[in-house]
């Protein structure tokens, strides 16, 4: 005997309001006794407190309560029999909050928001054990209209990286580096992620020879806890832009685009927090390297 879910979309995608429609699929050798067939919606965000910030012992052993955001429970069948063969139970529930507002499927490091459908097929005792199912579904949240129209009026955000521009570096260590000068412009720093970051970065001078241009999509996750806010921020994705010494001059395309389930709406609650950052890195044949950040606004 086997037990399945079955959604009716097959990118199982969907925003509060919809409809999710499906089935439960059993396929029986023969007919079978049960106590009825029970479905719970379940949606969770999931927080996980860092090494670095608190104690390696408590890290292992402790971290933060889930954040419930969906619970919901029903029948679609009655106790009774199931024929040989395949039989489908069709179920339908629509999506919407209740306590708390819902939130973007979102896989991180220590912030994770899933949703998920789980059926459970109760027997008689003696029967045999019950049989259980789950299947994760995806949850977008439309963006606000005020930011898209924000990031439509929005001009390109020009930058500029020169040694007199770096921050976080000693005098001493000032001395050392090379004269360079890179400009360059971003489409938006507010996108939405179903669109590509796109910009353009431009060589203007460098007394030294190039290596690689990378660029590096960061997610920074902060959770709430006792003691106060841990904040931690990890790599996503590292792609190569430019590959050696490049012709000063040339006009680099900047593109990227945003991963579906490592990447979600920027995300502030009280409980935790997902915001996202890009770094451009420069790096020398020296294998030093020079890194601007961008923080950057996500919406849906």
């Amino acid at each position: 005997m086997s037990l399945d879910i079955k959604l009716h979309r097959v990118d199982k995608v969907y925003r509060p309001g919809d409809k999710v429609t499906g089935a439960v699929v059993v396929q029986s050798q023969g007919a079978m006794k049960h106590n009825g067939i029970k479905i719970q919606v379940e949606g969770s965000a999931a927080l996980q407190l860092s090494a670095r910030s608190i104690g390696l012992f408590e890290a292992f052993y402790s971290s933060l309560k889930p954040v419930q955001i969906l619970n919901m429970e029903f029948d679609v069948a009655q106790p009774g029999k199931i024929p040989n063969g395949v039989t489908e139970f069709p179920f339908e529930f629509t999506l919407k909050k209740k306590d708390c507002d819902l939130y973007e499927t979102y896989h991180g490091v220590y912030v994770n928001i899933q949703y998920g459908i789980s059926c459970e097929i109760t027997r008689p005792m003696l029967s045999g054990k019950s049989l259980k199912k789950n299947r994760e579904f995806y949850v977008e949240i439309p963006g606000d209209s005020e930011i898209k129209s924000t990031e439509s009026r929005s001009k390109p955000f020009n930058f500029k990286i020169s040694p007199e521009s770096l921050k976080n570096v000693k005098v001493a260590s000032k001395r050392k580096i090379p004269d360079f000068l890179f400009e360059g412009f971003l489409d938006h720093t507010t996108c939405c992620v179903s669109d590509a970051f796109s910009g353009e970065l431009v060589i203007r001078k460098c007394a030294v020879d190039i290596k690689s241009i990378e660029l590096q999509l960061v997610r920074v996750e902060s959770c709430t806890y006792m003691e106060g806010e841990a904040r931690e921020a990890t790599e996503i994705q590292n792609i190569q832009i430019a590959d050696g010494n490049v012709v000063r001059g040339l006009a680099i395309p900047i593109h990227m685009v945003f991963p579906r389930l490592f990447t979600s709406s920027t995300t502030l609650t009280k409980p935790f927090k997902v915001e996202f950052e890009v770094n451009l890195i420069i790096l020398f044949s020296d294998n030093h390297m020079v890194t601007e950040n961008f923080p950057i606004k996500l919406y849906r």
